[in-house]
């Protein structure tokens, strides 16, 4: 299973979704009938293959506390045909990141967030062209307000791509806005924000003020802008509907709470 879910050394899994996808290897057979999600000792609920609990690359038993994310797991394994494809797994995924590496150090997670907060997406504006720099208004801004007004986190703005420093206090505001999450939570709030380059739309889904669609659009205004001017390229639609699985994935996590 290591090499399967394509764990590295430090027991994270690798930011992009399409690695194990691309990577030229052999997909094992199919060698269960049955996958079931049931509670332990621990009051977990692990996942089982003809009653036998799968185990994470590190070899912990890859459970849960959360029944409707187990259940999604669950089907994952279900939805398995002739071979095991981790590519169409991103919850598999996700949750053996969370068991085997966030588990073992969340605050390097969590500061990890935080760095993105100091040089956030939605912070970075256009300065043309016009329309461009309207789409920009119309998606990002309001959630710069919604920050201030919900978290008092004043994020300040830029043109072009010149660093600005936040100030201490908004950074420790996105750190009390993010709460205390679980490991698995913990690992869905940083997929996020890796994904989107962006803590607020990371923070925006975990407290419902957008829905996963709503923040993949506002993170991909900029590329979304360059599409309607010279039109989509295969591999990068290739690459981006991964990459909108391993978003799914981690908001499922976060509605589940």
């Amino acid at each position: 299973m290591s090499d399967l879910f394509d764990i590295g050394p430090d027991g994270h899994e690798p930011r992009d979704p399409m690695r194990s996808a691309q990577a030229p290897r052999q997909l094992p057979k199919r060698f269960y009938k049955e996958v079931t999600a049931e509670p332990g000792e621990d009051g977990l609920l692990a996942i089982r293959l003809d009653g036998r609990p799968v185990k994470t690359p590190a070899r912990a038993v890859l459970a849960v506390a959360n029944e409707a994310v187990a259940e999604a797991i669950a089907a994952e394994w279900r939805a398995q045909e002739a071979v095991i494809d981790p590519a169409g797994m991103p919850l598999t995924r996700l949750a053996n990141s969370a068991i085997d590496g966030v588990a073992r150090d969340p605050a390097a997670v969590r500061a990890e967030i935080l760095n993105f907060a100091g040089t956030d997406l939605l912070c970075y504006r256009a300065d043309g062209p016009e329309r461009l720099v309207a789409l920009q208004e119309e998606h990002w801004t309001p959630l710069i307000d919604w920050m201030d007004e919900r978290f008092g986190a004043r994020f300040i703005l830029a043109e072009g791509v010149m660093h600005v420093a936040q100030f201490p206090e908004t950074i420790e505001a996105v750190d009390a806005a993010l709460g205390e999450p679980d490991p698995l939570a913990l690992a869905a709030l940083s997929t996020i924000t890796t994904l989107t380059g962006s803590a607020i739309l990371a923070l925006a889904v975990l407290h419902g003020r957008l829905t996963a669609s709503e923040a993949w659009a506002a993170a991909h205004v900029d590329e979304d802008y360059e599409i309607s001017l010279w039109g989509e390229d295969d591999e990068a639609t290739a690459r981006r509907a991964a990459r909108w699985r391993e978003m799914q994935a981690a908001a499922l996590v976060l509605a589940a709470r």
